[in-house]
């Protein structure tokens, strides 16, 4: 995200304060959900679905004066195909999947599409590395089993995040 805003800086400067309200918003969201996420093991309703609607108007209306529908189509598009990642990973096992998850995943697919594909791979991939590595840290240090829940959400906050500063 941070090439993209060096681009829209000298291009499309409305896109650019655009993208980084976006940006802003995503780091006080994700701290938010995280905090919550880690004490009560629940990404609540009354943040993740304002999150959506905030992501998607301010990066969608970023793709509107940047004039890139391509843009606008994949950011559409990356919050539905990692939703329904999420959603089938939920249907397959769920006990290790909440719905609260399932949610998330929208929204971080927004930012991860709006991005690009490998974004969308990339955040997610880390999210799954970043939440195996604590489990198998919980794991060495005999402070969980591998039956032991752990929050989702900081590691796929925290995944998203790292390949929305790479990207």
């Amino acid at each position: 995200m941070i090439n993209v805003l060096a681009d829209l800086w000298a291009d499309a400067p409305v896109a650019f304060w655009l993208v980084l309200t976006a940006g802003l918003y995503y780091l006080v969201m994700a701290t938010w959900l995280s905090v919550i996420d880690i004490k009560h093991q629940l990404l609540p309703n009354r943040i993740v679905f304002p999150s959506a609607a905030i992501a998607g108007v301010l990066l969608l209306s970023a793709s509107f004066f940047m004039h890139d529908a391509g843009t606008a189509l994949r950011t559409l598009l990356g919050g539905v195909v990692l939703w329904a990642v999420y959603v089938g990973l939920r249907l397959v096992s769920p006990a290790s999947m909440g719905y609260g998850d399932v949610k998330l995943a929208f929204v971080l697919g927004l930012y991860l599409g709006f991005v690009s594909w490998s974004a969308v791979l990339w955040g997610t991939f880390l999210a799954f590395v970043l939440g195996a590595l604590w489990g198998l840290a919980l794991m060495v240090t005999k402070k969980g089993t591998g039956k032991t829940q752990i929050p989702f959400g900081p590691f796929m906050l925290a995944g998203a995040l790292v390949a929305l500063v790479v990207a």
